[in-house]
């Protein structure tokens, strides 16, 4: 490990990564340097940037990370041996992909307003490249393991994904994210689906209590593609997402959904953009919220409808859930339509458990704790329910069956 920060707090080193020595290609070597002028241009957010206003970066800012040189990366399991399917090391990407490789790497999650992003594409060693060929349809899931496996001094990791899905394939990917100790993860996935490819990406996020969590996720979708995402965040002292999708061929369609759970003093924050920029595209988004103790969760969705995209079909809802008195949630979904023929909502609530519905289950003798429970579980297990592969969906109702019953308060270290 080399250090990246002064004892005063977190002060990256953008000279940790030497492309030259590295043996990368120059249009490589060119996104890096470009990445790190703009973040030194950007800085990290603050509080007065729209975007930022209600999460603070001060909890990683006040910590003097070390860049951890030795991690493994992503480490991706694929039961048997799918026909069309290849997970490739960044340097055997460009040996084998290199013309996939120069039309992708970088050039999906744009970093020019994300300085985390920027941050990433300037210093990312631990780089994985997940190719589906036209046509592949594996059976089983594709599964990328984040894991931090702690260590005695704070670390920061900068991993990174590229996903790749052909023409008319189908395949089902999970991102996991886990660790223990105190770290900060600054992780950036980028997916490209080709025309007619449909691709489902679960995000489970259990980072450890004390670890600090920013992860871009940017998708890019091709003619009459579908896209469907599901964001469980239940771990971290400090959280953040933000997801992007932009529709760029016609009769394209996604589908976002999420959960956040958040207890102690989590900080859970979510920002996702869906972007029509064709005629004749579909989204639907649900995301949801629960909170409790002190915790604080952020909700910013937003939907872009171009100038040119006629016939847009969009739907986005939000719906929040606050279990104390201290729990906190802001909620800003928002519309920006360019276009005069398309149909276009949103919606958003923010409340405590149904009064009625308490009612009339501790009428048929349910206690109130149990009532509590049970109306906070099917709160919760309508997203949880919509993941398709089973054992993803066991281990996700499992992990919320532990932090529902009253939600034990995580403990959270400096």
């Amino acid at each position: 490990m080399e250090a990246v920060a002064e004892e005063k707090g977190f002060s990256p080193n953008l000279d940790e990564i030497d492309s030259a020595r590295l043996g990368e290609p120059d249009w490589l070597a060119a996104r890096r340097r470009a990445a790190r002028e703009r973040f030194e241009k950007l800085g990290f957010p603050t509080a007065k940037q729209e975007a930022w206003r209600y999460t603070s970066v001060g909890p990683i800012l006040d910590t003097p990370w070390r860049l951890d040189r030795g991690a493994p990366g992503p480490a991706v399991r694929i039961e048997g041996k799918p026909k069309g399917v290849r997970v490739l090391r960044l340097a055997q990407a460009l040996e084998e992909a290199p013309e996939l490789l120069a039309a992708s790497l970088g050039d999906i999650a744009g970093a020019e307003t994300n300085a985390f992003g920027a941050l990433n594409q300037a210093l990312a060693e631990c780089v994985v490249v997940l190719l589906i060929e036209r046509g592949a349809a594996p059976s089983a899931p594709i599964e990328i393991l984040h894991d931090a496996s702690g260590s005695e001094d704070p670390v920061v990791t900068y991993p990174r994904c590229l996903i790749l899905a052909g023409e008319r394939s189908q395949a089902s990917v999970v991102e996991r994210f886990t660790g223990h100790g105190t770290y900060f993860r600054s992780a950036v996935t980028e997916i490209a689906l080709a025309d007619g490819a449909v691709l489902d990406h679960d995000k489970l996020q259990q980072e450890g209590p004390s670890a600090r969590h920013v992860h871009t996720v940017a998708v890019r979708q091709a003619r009459s593609s579908r896209f469907t995402s599901r964001n469980i965040a239940l771990g971290a002292a400090l959280a953040r997402t933000d997801l992007a999708v932009r529709l760029e061929g016609e009769g394209a369609e996604c589908q976002l959904d999420g959960l956040f759970v958040g207890a102690g003093s989590q900080h859970l924050d979510t920002h996702t953009t869906i972007d029509h920029a064709t005629p004749h595209t579909t989204s639907r988004e649900v995301y949801k919220g629960i909170l409790d103790g002190r915790a604080r969760g952020v909700f910013h969705g937003t939907i872009v409808v171009r100038p040119n995209a006629q016939k847009t079909d969009a739907i986005q809802t939000n719906k929040n859930l606050l279990l104390s008195r201290e729990a906190l949630v802001n909620s800003t979904p928002a519309l920006e339509i360019f276009a005069d023929d398309v149909k276009c909502k949103h919606g958003s609530t923010i409340g405590q458990l149904d009064a009625n519905a308490l009612f009339y289950l501790r009428s048929r003798g349910i206690g109130e704790a149990e009532a509590r429970r049970l109306l906070t579980w099917a709160f919760a297990a309508d997203i949880a329910e919509r993941i398709r592969i089973p054992s993803v969906r066991s281990e996700v109702e499992r992990a919320l069956g532990q932090k529902l019953p009253g939600i034990p308060t995580p403990e959270v270290h400096p």
